[in-house]
């Protein structure tokens, strides 16, 4: 299998369209172009792009391709199920949105800290190897955002998982937080063989300061920005496929151009893309990724991600100097349409969903202070 993986979780949107609002027919074409070039794994889960994403993977994918000829990957999440039996009901309502008749891979979504007991007091490992012996599921593993400790605990007690996703990129290869390269080492010391989340980090490598992007063109020109960020995760040897997820067919273009003939990093550009980090780090102010798991069930309907990408776009800004930016006015159209960041109350259940584990109230308290004094 070809190390590129296409996420269905930011497809493209229908002009002014929702989240849900999926430009099908140029997923059709994506979806066409991936498969023509020899890439065959999909991915999607049941509340990414506004809860349309298996519902699009059916209508671009199952019904217009031959079962064996391609591999799909859905997500059992913590946040729908409570019994037992709800388990088995989602499982049931994923077959049917997808119309996939059985999983190639099947994860437990997203553990971490607050999601790890609920999984265990409902049995969902053995859970899911019911479903590996009943032919339903081929590929038994979990998606991951927390501590190599804890996964390293999680693998030792269960050994029967298959593979692990882990969030692998060269901007949290050594954060603290992340610990990319730490969970990695612990995948490989467990033979688990990696999945790769957020290769581009929701965006954030595909666009960079200035000075980062200099020093990346000043190597190779020829190479797009987000083409050193996906053949760094795919470089490493443990990583069996890099998901990205694509919003438009020029970026599966760009992807297919340089994933069909694989060529690794090498060590000098793996520096490079350290290098390139350092100055990242030093100007990002949220670390968002832009998944949006802390909207759907905000009481206020704030536009999180859409909140912290343009802050930091802004705080990238000499502000002393401009004074004013477009990302006012920006703000202003979408505090027009949903809550604004002075709206938060304070609930906490945006930060208990946030799998960078961010502390979004305070975030969202600085991004009032920097746009709501202008409204």
């Amino acid at each position: 299998m070809k190390k590129l993986g296409f996420g269905l979780m930011r497809m493209p949107l229908l002009k002014g369209g929702k989240d849900s609002d999926v430009d099908v027919e140029q997923v059709k074409e994506m979806v066409d172009l991936f498969m023509e070039n020899g890439f065959t794994y999909f991915d999607t889960a049941i509340m990414y792009n506004g809860f349309a994403s298996q519902s699009v993977a059916k209508a671009a994918l199952v019904d217009r391709y031959p079962r064996d000829s391609f591999t799909l990957a859905t997500k059992l999440h913590a946040a729908f199920f409570n019994s037992l039996e709800d388990r088995d009901k989602v499982f049931q309502e994923q077959l049917a949105q997808t119309g996939a008749g059985y999983f190639d891979y099947y994860l437990l979504h997203g553990i971490e800290a607050g999601m790890i007991d609920k999984y265990e007091k409902y049995g969902c490992f053995d859970w899911l190897l019911e479903k590996k012996a009943a032919g339903l599921v081929k590929h038994a593993g979990f998606s991951f955002h927390d501590s190599a400790k804890m996964l390293d605990e999680i693998l030792t007690r269960h050994p029967e998982m298959e593979f692990v996703q882990l969030q692998i990129n060269y901007l949290d290869w050594e954060s603290q937080w992340v610990q990319s390269k730490a969970c990695y080492d612990v995948a490989v010391k467990h033979g688990k063989p990696v999945i790769v989340m957020e290769p581009v980090k929701g965006g954030t490598l595909a666009q960079l300061p200035e000075s980062a992007e200099k020093l990346l063109k000043s190597h190779a020109p020829e190479m797009s920005i987000p083409s050193w960020a996906v053949r760094f995760a795919a470089s490493l040897d443990n990583v069996m496929v890099v998901l990205s997820g694509m919003s438009d067919l020029s970026q599966m273009r760009d992807n297919v151009s340089y994933m069909k003939d694989f060529v690794p990093l090498t060590e000098e550009e793996k520096a490079v893309c350290f290098d390139a980090a350092k100055i990242i780090n030093g100007q990002i102010t949220v670390p968002c990724t832009g998944c949006a798991y802390c909207t759907s069930g905000c009481p206020k309907k704030i536009a999180i991600p859409q909140y912290f990408s343009i802050y930091n776009e802004d705080m990238r800004e000499k502000l002393e100097e401009k004074g004013w930016t477009a990302n006012f006015a920006n703000y202003a159209n979408l505090s027009a349409k949903f809550g604004k960041a002075k709206d938060c109350i304070g609930c906490g259940q945006c930060e208990k969903v946030c799998p960078q584990h961010l502390t979004i109230i305070k975030y969202l308290k600085a991004v009032s202070e920097h746009y709501d004094r202008q409204q």
